[in-house]
């Protein structure tokens, strides 16, 4: 047993792709050599991963795996052997192909293999040598590795063409000390790799041995071969260089596994800009150098930007200004674009830009993004007068308006992920109140899990009208959501509807709102259904966001089994379920609910819940019609105050009489009218007992 080395030296990887890369190519030749027996049970794997470089260092790997014996599954027994128990020529055949001849056929086991009856021959296989089963892992490893795009190249040779993710120049194998001559991408394996483009004390790098690679690398080589201590090692000197200057590095998670992905040895320097170019919003210049030249930005105490910025360099000189000066010179140019934007869109009005949008095609049977405003403007319009605001409803109409109209200006144009935050700067130029330059900003939240809402009332209007049109407008013409194919992110909209219904306080009924939705829609399309495929779609995404959240499944059932409206309420809805299944009585109840249903649904006509005393006989149906009186004054005062826990507590007191109405009285009496009443008596019960939630749903 001895450690294994294996690397393969490339030209710059990808960078967005070099950790999975790098993940991928380790994890599937550690895979490969363990499913061949070539590692020890205790083994382990440690991926390398560098802009020029792939690799993997395995533990405990064997020169040779060790023979096995094995139970060769052959034919059945009616092919191979004929009536007289003989071999026959296809039973001999297959011997041969396994190096075994006639004299075997008397080894043979005969088992059942559910179907009928199999030869099985036992035989030793011999255990591959490390040069084979490397060969076959690194095969299978290249084969199988995420390749963004390949690229074809030509070999050394002029004649062969290679498909590869980057030309490869080099290959490594080392079992301890020993190299194991494989191939891959015209290479033969050696014991030789090459370091730092620029800063490499040694070219090539004689590795000694398969536990030297990432000592040498780095001393010799100036390479941090391994992703994560690269990428922590960024990460020290980032906070490092800002903590002398008391400010901080943008946080940016994406943007650090970028970066570690583009150098090999990190250097951090520290860059700066004009103060002019802070009239600018800060938002674009972090954009602007976060996207196009991978700075990390600075920013004060207080969350502003400054004009000072961390560049991570590849190469470290002993006078760095030359590379400080190059880097501020580059990014000068980005800014002055980003400030003349800025400018320039600030001379038109948002609502002079409001025609350009009907040149933007938003769906070609939806219309243009000028048709869609019309229609989500008037949909806040009827949201805001829902709430009985007519002074809200005008806001949240104009916000509406106005919501897409940076769309159309240089600035997103330039830099699309700033749409709404410029619209929100261009609208506060123009003195509109903040209500609606924040409502501008604010209508495409919540874009992902975790986002915040609108910061107002009219951006949760604007953007529920936003989400709304969206959803009801693609699922009107067939656009809705398969498997987990999802091309107008419908669901996230769907999300973003029942967080601004459940935690933005707009009480609104879901019905009433998709009601009020599809009845801006001038196309043709069938009404009924796309209303009822909308609402199913957002209760299926209400059922697994309430699950995410710890209710039971029979909890979320039994609530959202009655489609509740006012969505709000669920959770309120939810903990009174929950304190009702905690009660002594829920159990026996909610088996008798369902019990009753049951029962209702068997009626071949109407049941009316009207009860006539008269016709109550036995004292088990008169005690439970009393104890209904009772009760269900009790639980609707409760349900209506919105006490829903109550309510349903107050049910409690229904256990007894219930039960003995099921063990004394017989419902389906001979007597129409007798059996008539009795079922009115139990679709009383069943309307008081549903009234929160559907309590059947929690029976076992």
């Amino acid at each position: 047993m001895s450690n294994l080395l294996v690397e393969l030296f490339v030209e710059e990887l990808p960078p967005k792709a070099l950790k999975k890369l790098g993940q991928a190519f380790s994890q599937t030749l550690f895979d490969s050599l363990k499913a061949q027996g070539l590692t020890a049970a205790d083994a382990s794997v440690t991926p390398y991963a560098s802009p020029r470089r792939l690799a993997a260092h395995i533990t405990h790997v064997a020169a040779k795996a060790d023979d096995r014996s094995v139970a060769q599954k052959l034919m059945p027994a009616s092919v191979g052997l004929d009536a007289d128990g003989n071999a026959t020529p296809a039973l001999l055949k297959k011997l041969a192909a396994l190096g075994a001849d006639e004299s075997a056929v008397s080894q043979l086991k005969r088992e059942h293999d559910g179907k009928a009856e199999v030869l099985f021959l036992d035989r030793t296989v011999r255990g591959a040598t490390l040069e084979e089963g490397l060969q076959k892992a690194l095969d299978e490893a290249i084969a199988k590795l995420p390749i963004p795009k390949v690229m074809t190249y030509q070999l050394e040779d002029g004649w062969s063409n290679v498909n590869f993710v980057r030309p490869a120049h080099g290959l490594v194998a080392l079992h301890g000390n020993e190299v194991v001559p494989i191939r891959a991408l015209g290479l033969t394996a050696g014991n030789r790799t090459q370091g730092h483009r620029f800063e490499a004390t040694q070219s090539p790098i004689v590795l000694r041995n398969a536990d030297s690679y990432a000592e040498q690398l780095q001393q010799d080589g100036a390479v941090i071969p391994g992703f994560k201590e690269r990428r922590d090692e960024i990460a020290r000197q980032l906070e490092a260089a800002a903590g002398k200057l008391k400010l901080r590095p943008i946080e940016d998670e994406a943007l650090l596994e970028e970066v570690t992905a583009l150098v090999e040895r990190p250097n951090v320097l520290v860059g700066q800009f004009e103060q002019a170019f802070l009239a600018v919003p800060q938002e674009c210049l972090i954009l602007t150098m976060k996207a196009n030249q991978k700075y990390f930005p600075l920013l004060d105490a207080q969350g502003r930007l400054t004009n000072k910025f961390l560049i991570v360099s590849n190469i470290s000189p002993a006078d760095p200004s030359a590379v400080i000066g190059g880097n501020e010179r580059v990014v000068r140019p980005r800014l002055a674009d980003a400030k003349f934007f800025f400018e320039q869109d600030r001379k038109k009005t948002l609502e002079s830009r409001i025609p350009g949008l009907s040149k933007v095609v938003y769906h070609n049977k939806l219309g243009s993004q000028g048709e869609r405003i019309a229609r989500v403007s008037a949909i806040a319009n009827l949201v805001g007068t829902a709430l009985g605001d007519q002074a809200l409803a005008a806001q949240a109409s104009q916000a509406a308006q106005l919501a897409k109209a940076d769309l159309v200006t240089d600035m997103v144009g330039e830099f699309p992920e700033l749409q709404g935050i410029m619209g929100r700067y261009y609208a506060q130029h123009e003195g509109l109140s903040d209500d609606i330059a924040y409502a501008i900003e604010d209508h495409y939240r919540p874009r992902f899990s975790g986002d915040a809402l609108p910061r107002n009332k009219v951006g949760m209007i604007v953007a529920l009208a936003d989400k709304l049109e969206t959803l009801a407008g693609l699922f009107s013409i067939g656009e809705k959501p398969t498997g987990e194919k999802d091309p107008f992110a419908l669901r996230r909209h769907a999300i973003g509807i029942l967080r601004i219904l459940t935690e933005g306080g707009l009480s609104l009924p879901l019905n009433t709102l998709l009601e009020q939705t599809l009845s801006v829609f001038q196309h043709e399309f069938d009404h009924d259904t796309a209303l009822q495929a909308v609402e199913e779609f957002i209760f299926d995404r209400l059922s697994g966001s309430l699950r995410d959240q710890g209710y039971s499944v029979q909890e979320v059932d039994a609530v959202l089994a009655l489609k509740p409206q006012l969505l709000g309420d669920i959770t309120k809805r939810l903990e009174a379920v929950r304190a009702f299944a905690s009660l002594p009585e829920a159990a026996s109840l909610a088996a008798a609910n369902k019990r009753v249903g049951n029962i209702l649904k068997k009626s071949d006509s109407a049941i009316e819940a009207a009860i006539n005393l008269a016709l109550l006989q036995e004292d088990a149906e008169k005690t439970l019609a009393q104890a209904l009186a009772q009760v269900q004054p009790q639980a609707q005062h409760a349900f209506a105050a919105g006490d829903y826990t109550g309510s349903l507590k107050a049910l409690a007191a229904l256990k007894a009489p219930v039960d003995a109405f099921f063990d004394h009285v017989m419902v389906n009496a001979e007597d129409p009218a007798l059996k008539a009443n009795r079922l009115a008596l139990l679709a009383t019960l069943h309307q008081a007992m549903n009234q929160v939630a559907d309590l059947s749903r929690l029976a076992a």
